[in-house]
């Protein structure tokens, strides 16, 4: 009977150890409890005692920057990962023969919505390519709209009033599309200028296509380039596109928004081609976003079968563990939902899941302390690695794991709120990714 006892003991711990906790509550004062990274949880984050000072960070040695770790940055292959491999064998040949094309899609957050990291990643591909650079790609015109942050490789100049909706927000004026975001005007005198702004490379533009949509009555936006007005080619109202092709390849435009008081122009972005080889890298980021954010998008198919990428890198995951719990078999559903609707659009598309940044909280009177969810979110980047055949750039433990925000910081890579970098911090980010994808066909 006694060992009948200890069995049945042993037996019952050991599912205890399969199958994690429900919760995990931090109360004791710089104590972080281990995160089951086995079965899914909700992680109940209370760090209201998890003072970090700047003495709690773990140096590791190495040649170049000793809070890097340069020997995790790689990227880490799922099961099952044929379309890396049918991606990885394309970009060589891209890289090798000049010919062919590449579409790589950075998708986000205000990580992404900067720009700074995609384009240092963008412009050490291109210098990797050494061909003349391919399409600009997607792009939304961010400062059309009052405090909306844009990428500085093209510069956004705006005529009268554009209202901003974000997929952010709980109720949206109109659908929105691909690009999680969208600024809508109601004026005749309403315009939008772009004008490339990436020195030593040649975004021209020999097809330039809107993607928007008019509520009330029609209207056809125009293009004007130099003096020349040029009224849509085409159109495709069903899918809320209109396409233009300059009689000569354009670098800086405008676009004009005909309305009347009784009209509304909704802009969800802008597609810039011009038929060249290369390598494309388009940015689509919106401040604040979650996983659902993207999800409750109306026309998120319909646009990226326009855009219908080749690689997608995931960067949406800080503001889904950044509240008071983080239930990582949701934010698992919810990135294998988004990953359903890109494969949609291109049943062949290879992904790569980056794991959060290390942040920190800011508390009472001041104070910042950890957030602790960072190794639970590089834990599910690797468990949708194995479901969707997708790889892990884990950012988390590559920039030196928990606490190392604050190194970051001192470093004059981070930014006092301990959640975002600064421009050198992105375009280091930006080497350190670019060296982990191209590093995948250095190989012999």
């Amino acid at each position: 009977m006694k060992q009948h006892r200890t069995l049945i003991i042993l037996l019952a711990l050991l599912l205890l150890h399969l199958t994690g906790f429900g919760q995990v509550d931090i109360t004791a004062e710089d104590s972080i409890p281990p995160i089951p990274l086995v079965t899914d949880t909700v992680l109940t984050i209370d760090s209201s005692n998890v003072i970090i000072s700047d003495t709690d960070i773990v140096e590791y040695s190495g040649v170049e920057d000793p809070f890097i770790r340069y020997d995790l940055n790689h990227l880490e292959w799922g099961r099952d990962s044929m379309n890396l491999v049918h991606f990885f064998d394309r970009l060589r040949e891209v890289m090798e023969t000049k010919q062919g094309n590449i579409h790589i899609v950075h998708l986000g957050a205000s990580h992404v919505q900067a720009g700074t990291f995609t384009h240092r990643l963008r412009t050490n591909l291109l210098d990797e390519y050494g061909g003349p650079p391919a399409e600009r790609g997607f792009i939304f015109p961010y400062y059309a709209a009052a405090s909306c942050n844009n990428p500085n490789d093209y510069k956004i100049s705006k005529r009268a009033n554009f209202n901003l909706i974000r997929n952010v927000y709980q109720n949206y004026t109109f659908p929105l599309g691909g690009s999680g975001i969208a600024v809508w005007c109601s004026d005749t005198a309403n315009s939008i200028t772009v004008k490339m702004n990436a020195p030593g490379y040649d975004f021209y533009a020999d097809t330039i296509i809107l993607l928007g949509a008019t509520h009330g009555w029609p209207i056809d936006p125009i293009l004007q380039y130099d003096t020349i007005y040029h009224f849509p080619d085409s159109e495709d109202l069903a899918h809320d596109r209109y396409f233009y092709y300059p009689i000569k390849p354009v670098r800086d435009f405008t676009i004009h928004f005909p309305c009347s008081a009784r009209d509304t122009f909704v802009v969800e972005g802008i597609l810039l081609r011009n038929g060249r080889s290369g390598i494309t890298v388009s940015s689509i980021g919106v401040n604040g976003a979650q996983v659902t954010s993207y999800l409750r998008c109306k026309n998120f198919v319909r646009d990226w079968e326009l855009i219908k990428p080749d690689l997608v890198i995931f960067g949406i995951g800080v503001n889904d563990a950044y509240g008071s719990t983080f239930d990582s078999l949701a934010f698992k559903n919810n990135y294998l939902k988004l990953v359903a609707r890109i494969r949609e659009v291109n049943p062949d598309c290879a992904f790569i899941f980056m794991s959060n940044n290390d942040t920190w909280k800011k508390g009472k009177k001041g104070k910042y302390y950890v957030n602790p969810t960072g190794p639970a979110v590089s834990d599910v980047m690797h468990r949708l690695a194995n479901l969707t055949g997708g790889a892990v750039w884990d950012q988390f433990n590559i920039m030196g794991g928990l606490r190392s925000m604050n190194t970051w910081r001192k470093k004059g890579l981070a930014q006092k709120d301990y959640v975002h970098f600064t421009a050198a911090g992105y375009q280091q980010l930006g080497d350190l990714l670019f060296e982990a994808i191209i590093n995948e066909i250095r190989r012999p």
